[in-house]
């Protein structure tokens, strides 16, 4: 398995991943560009129509190359899906690669490809597949295999910004948001080692909570993600504390995914 991202100077992402299959090339090429094939392995219905391509949810795509048996690409909406087979003996080296937009969902990407291309070996070996339990932890896995830092700093501001594993209104109680009441000190769950924070300031369900601090102010933000999980924000002005919040994510990522 080797997995890896590549950032762009357009801000774009390509996750690359490689596999090697027991299987010749021409029989993986018919299991990943055939809607026959597709079935048995890809979460969703693909139909194929010429240089279109419709895959049952999401935006439609375009077929941009088709070099049989070797690179079979297309677009998934603005995201570009490309598989390349090489011989590799009696089997074939699969290199996968997916460009998009949102580096913060990558490991969310990953862990679904992970998945699927599972699904298509199962499928290849003729066996049953049963999809994994565990799949936040494979989430998590991916996080660090692709070095995801969700911190950014300077010397005014820290953001973070981190995909989770459950939805907005699980996380919401995990962190005690119930217990958030404007003008009280915020539940310990969302603040940071070392952080002197002040009252909240502002409080909706499920979504927000910000609190005043010595030297600025916190903002706690879960908006829609990738995958079945929450996107979180945090934003802290004037009193930078990068380590601190990179340990407390970290904390409350294992707690979600355990």
């Amino acid at each position: 398995m080797n997995d890896n991202l590549t950032l762009h100077p357009d801000g774009r992402t390509t996750l690359t991943m490689q596999r090697r299959l027991p299987h010749p090339p021409a029989k993986v090429w018919r299991a990943i560009t055939q809607s026959q094939h597709l079935a048995h392995w890809f979460p969703a219905q693909v139909t194929i129509d010429g240089d279109r391509i419709t895959y049952g949810f999401g935006p439609d795509g375009r077929i941009t190359e088709n070099n049989p048996p070797h690179a079979f690409a297309h677009t998934w909406g603005e995201d570009e899906l490309r598989w390349e087979l090489h011989p590799d003996g009696p089997g074939t080296l699969l290199t996968f690669t997916h460009t998009f937009t949102d580096r913060h969902g990558a490991a969310s990407f990953a862990s679904g490809w992970h998945t699927c291309i599972m699904a298509l070996l199962a499928t290849l070996d003729e066996r049953p597949f049963h999809a994994p339990a565990g799949t936040a932890r494979l989430h998590e896995d991916y996080i660090a295999i692709l070095g995801l830092d969700p911190v950014t700093a300077d010397d005014h501001t820290t953001r973070a910004e981190r995909q989770l594993t459950r939805p907005a209104e699980h996380v919401w109680q995990t962190l005690g948001g119930p217990d958030a009441t404007v003008g009280a000190p915020p539940p310990a769950p969302f603040t940071a080692a070392g952080l002197q924070a002040g009252p909240v300031t502002r409080a909706e369900t499920d979504k927000l909570l910000e609190y005043d601090t010595a030297g600025g102010s916190v903002r706690w933000e879960l908006t829609a993600g990738t995958g079945h999980g929450a996107r979180l924000i945090i934003t802290h002005t004037g009193d930078p504390a990068a380590a601190a919040w990179r340990r407390r994510i970290e904390e409350l990522a294992a707690d979600l995914a355990g």
